[in-house]
């Protein structure tokens, strides 16, 4: 799938609270091949609204919202998909991609 996501000249690229460390353990255990980026302090998922207040059995705490943004050469960005489940969302955002290209 990245290979289609390249052909589109796409960069993908993973942010989470999680230590670079974690990451690179992540990424050699599911093989990937995107950039996963270490994001502690939480500025880069607040500022693109990913870091949120989240329930779970009557429990209220701060978390990530697996969220997709594509943002264009420019830096705009032009589509958002929040609350991400995984099955089928690669083809959806390719198809947007190809949509937006």
């Amino acid at each position: 799938m990245k290979s289609t996501f390249a052909k589109e000249k796409a960069v993908i690229v993973g942010v989470s609270p999680d230590s670079s460390k974690s990451h690179a353990r992540f990424i050699e255990k599911h093989d990937l091949e995107v950039l996963l980026l270490s994001d502690p302090e939480h500025s880069t998922l607040e500022a693109y609204g990913a870091w949120q207040l989240k329930k779970m059995a009557g429990r209220e705490y701060m978390g990530v919202v697996r969220s997709t943004l594509l943002i264009d050469p420019q830096g705009v960005i032009q589509h958002v998909w929040p609350q991400v489940k995984v099955k089928g969302h690669a083809d959806k955002v390719l198809a947007k991609l190809q949509e937006l290209n």
